[in-house]
């Protein structure tokens, strides 16, 4: 086997497993007919690939850099195509993420969702293989195939289960993600014609001129951008989000935007360094303009489902300045921020989904004044809210620390105005939690959060705590991953 791949010590495809057990219950969705066994079987098919998830998580070493739980079957052979899989300390986390997320998604739709069950079940589990398949391909067009089957499922959940201006978001979505996938494909086509192999960790740090670097760095850095989004390619994100039913805003902003902060750490770093480093100041300025102008935008909102999603423009900014810090704190805070940013705002579009569908209105006027009568709810939207804005304690403090030192160490001025960026983000969650806990209000027979909500919720407590608290154990598991790709950049450019 190639040396950059680890053998599976387990002899049991488990990755393949974990990718295809939520399709095989897409599958048996379909055959059904009774809406309460579709539930039923589309949560225990969830919770058993969350499961498998931990298992892969607990053999998971993390004193290599290697990816391991390797899987390697010829595919295409005269063309050099092979289906392989494997993880290292990047992507075990965004798996987990995504396997952690989906009965979450599925839970809170239990009672949100009446019409088209079957079909609803069976695009959310439809999306988690794709995600996880993303995650794990070390081959091109297998990722490439994975890369573009999340994009159906997601279409149809903001176009069928959406808001009312749902075909305006759904088609939008589908458009930007369609432009930067064709930017992929040419980059991919362009780096198959130069190595001949589709194979994903031979391509990289290759020693490509500068002119073919630049060129693959902008194709990938427009479909990347796109994902993530970076500022001025971020305006189908609110739209999108907005419409989308609550299991569709968590899975955008949790998952979905990673796999592009997920692109440029594992193909523009790698396979085109120096074009990268040569980007990198105009990179950072995007991050640095993402950040203020999501803050300011956010501070002019009135619907609480749109304020989350410009926080998200603002919060992915700071990854994307961790990235092209290129410094080994900017890569470790960078890939803590993918992981904070995709349980709190996964959270918060969670509560967002709660009170809406008591009622019936995303503005924060109408959900005024909660505390006195919902008061399990806000402490939740409470602790959430604080982690957003990086309370110390919380997830955010960390990555965002993280970060900040990364980039400072690579440009005081972006630094500087990233703390702005985190000012903002305090200004205008504490303005929501202001008008929500405190506001007047004109509700009086809401219910609170039954245990349903509650249950989902208490992971995601804990995560942010344990994150906030002790973050060893996380850094640990990405370190010997980011030191080895910090290492082979500073090799290459100085």
């Amino acid at each position: 086997m190639e040396q950059y791949l680890l053998m599976n010590r387990l002899d049991f495809p488990i990755l393949s497993t974990t990718i295809f057990l939520p399709l095989i219950g897409a599958i048996l969705v379909l055959l059904m007919n009774n809406d309460k066994v579709i539930k039923i079987t589309a949560l225990v098919t969830g919770i058993i690939t969350f499961l498998v998830s931990l298992f892969l998580f607990a053999n998971f070493n993390p004193a290599t850099h290697l990816f391991q739980f390797g899987e390697f079957i010829p595919w295409i052979p005269a063309y050099n195509l092979n289906y392989i899989l494997g993880i290292d300390g990047i992507t075990i986390f965004l798996i987990l993420l995504t396997t952690m997320l989906t009965p979450i998604c599925i839970l809170c739709s239990w009672t949100a969702i009446k019409e088209r069950i079957k079909e609803f079940m069976f695009c959310i589990l439809l999306m988690q293989t794709a995600m996880i398949g993303v995650f794990c391909s070390l081959d091109f067009i297998l990722f490439y195939i994975f890369w573009e089957m999340m994009l159906i499922p997601m279409y149809l959940l903001i176009a069928v289960w959406g808001g009312p201006k749902k075909d305006y978001a759904s088609i939008k979505f589908f458009i930007y993600t369609l432009f930067g996938s064709v930017f992929l494909l040419v980059a991919i086509i362009a780096i198959y014609l130069t190595n001949g192999t589709f194979n994903i960790p031979e391509a990289m740090f290759k020693g490509y001129s500068f002119s073919f670097q630049f060129w693959v760095f902008i194709a990938f850095a427009l479909a990347f951008a796109i994902k993530v989004p970076m500022f001025p390619f971020h305006t189908w994100l609110p739209a999108a989000h907005t419409e989308a039913p609550t299991a569709g805003s968590i899975f955008l902003a949790s998952v979905l935007l990673k796999m592009g902060t997920y692109g440029f750490m594992r193909f523009c770093l790698p396979i085109a360094p120096e074009a990268s480093a040569y980007m990198a100041p105009y990179m950072i300025a995007l991050s640095v303009i993402g950040i203020i102008y999501g803050g300011f935008v956010c501070l002019s909102q009135t619907d609480m489902k749109k304020l989350i999603a410009y926080s998200s423009v603002a919060h992915m900014g700071f990854v994307t300045l961790g990235i092209f810090s290129f410094t080994l704190f900017g890569f470790e805070g960078a890939l803590l921020q993918m992981l904070n940013h995709g349980i709190t705002t996964g959270a918060l579009f969670f509560c967002v989904g709660v009170i809406y569908e008591r009622t019936h209105s995303r503005e924060i006027y109408d959900n005024a004044g909660l505390g006195k009568i919902m008061p399990i709810y806000v402490g939740f939207f409470g602790f959430f809210s604080i982690s957003a804005f990086a309370f110390p304690g919380t997830n955010n403090f960390v990555g965002e620390i993280y970060v900040l030192i990364g980039t400072f160490i690579q440009s005081k001025w972006a630094g500087f105005l990233a703390v702005v960026g985190a000012v903002l983000a305090a200004a205008y969650m504490l303005k929501l939690l202001k008008q929500i806990i405190w506001g007047r209000t004109d509700q009086s027979a809401i219910k609170d959060m039954n245990a349903r909500e509650v249950i989902c919720l208490l992971p995601l407590v804990l995560f942010v705590l344990w994150v906030g608290l002790f973050p060893r154990p996380f850094v640990y598991v990405m370190e010997k991953t980011m030191t080895h790709l910090f290492n082979q950049l500073q090799s290459i450019l100085h």
